[in-house]
């Protein structure tokens, strides 16, 4: 689709920046909500076309198109907006994360080891568990072709 320079530098310089973009299917919005100036048919087109050269991935659920840059597509707008090594999208760059504190336990009360030593040297009895209580028949399974009880 012919497009100006402008609006296709605009829409490249977006994707580089965030790494991701959205746009709603819907061909006739004047503007795409984060590109200024630039319809959203634009966008859809511009990002069809860096998905037909497998520069993006795309994604599309409910009436939303979703690009994802590829390493590929990373160099190419790279080359094409003239941009140095150092500068990348911000979906590549590592999250800078809050120093976490060592794990430190909660202070608990005096352990007692007695309430698990009598529980583990009680007597057991035999009657708990299955099969220790004799069975007056067979009942089969609702549906499984069981006559009636007896």
């Amino acid at each position: 689709m012919l497009m100006p320079t402008k609006n296709r530098k605009a829409i490249y310089e977006y994707l580089f920046k965030e790494g991701v973009c959205v746009a709603k299917k819907d061909y006739n919005l004047k503007t795409h909500p984060n590109i200024p100036n630039v319809t959203n048919l634009e966008v859809i087109k511009a990002c069809k076309s860096l998905a037909s050269r497998e520069y993006v991935k795309e994604q599309f659920a409910w009436r939303h198109h979703y690009w994802y840059l590829t390493n590929e597509g990373i160099d190419y707008l790279r080359e094409y907006l003239h941009l140095p090594a150092e500068i990348v999208p911000s979906t590549v760059k590592a999250k800078q994360r809050e120093p976490r504190l060592g794990f430190e336990r909660m202070p608990r009360g005096p352990k007692v080891e007695s309430d698990r030593d009598a529980y583990r040297t009680a007597e057991k009895v035999t009657e708990a568990g299955p099969g220790a209580a004799p069975v007056s028949g067979y009942r089969g399974g609702y549906g499984r072709g069981a006559g009636a009880l007896q």
